[in-house]
């Protein structure tokens, strides 16, 4: 069941835009985070919700999308998510802001899978202007933010395929579904009793 829920967290870039996310299911999303494993168990991290339209447009208009398809706008217009968690470090806990990046990972992916088991998706972005993001949320001077998480109901089709010729770049096909090449397992372990 895990490796299903790992298969089907893709980064979404395409959401049913009819289908809201309520406060209180982004609310599970950063609990789950809450209990992850924090460095030194320090917990910097604090978490902005955007959830009502208007502040969900605020954040997009943020973001930028898929460096890797620089010819595409994406998410399409009217495919955008209906919802947001910035995940930002409170410097009065801790001022040094990379020392807790492993950390950042951790608890975006976690909240991830959580979505995916709630029959949501999403997209880690860290395209985007911090200061920016930062002004725009009206956040607190010692709040930073560190990571943008797209969240909706996903409305795309995504093909998890082999990489061919060591080519790992992401494409779309001419039906707009989302190709993600992934390196075969054995091309992956190195394994002690086999040198």
């Amino acid at each position: 069941m895990f490796i299903d829920l790992v298969k089907a967290n893709r980064s979404y870039r395409g959401y049913d835009h009819s289908r809201k996310v309520a406060k209180e299911e982004l609310l599970k999303l950063v609990e789950a985070a809450r209990l992850c494993p924090s460095s030194v168990n320090v917990q910097p991290f604090k978490y902005f919700l955007a959830y009502a339209p208007d502040v969900v447009a605020t954040v997009q208009a943020e973001t930028r999308w898929a460096k890797g398809l620089p010819e595409l706008t994406l998410p399409h217009p009217g495919k955008e998510p209906t919802a947001f968690i910035v995940i930002c470090q409170d410097t009065a806990i801790h001022e040094n802001l990379s020392r807790f990046q492993r950390d950042v990972g951790i608890v975006a992916q976690t909240m991830l899978l959580a979505a995916v088991e709630m029959g949501l998706g999403g997209c880690m972005i860290g395209n985007f202007n911090a200061g920016s993001v930062h002004a725009a949320l009206g956040l607190d001077e010692a709040v930073r933010p560190l990571l943008i998480v797209a969240i909706g109901k996903p409305d795309e089709e995504i093909i998890l395929t082999d990489v061919v010729d060591g080519k790992t770049g992401y494409y779309r096909d001419e039906q707009d579904r989302h190709y993600v090449p992934k390196r075969a397992l054995e091309d992956i372990v190195i394994d002690a009793l086999d040198r």
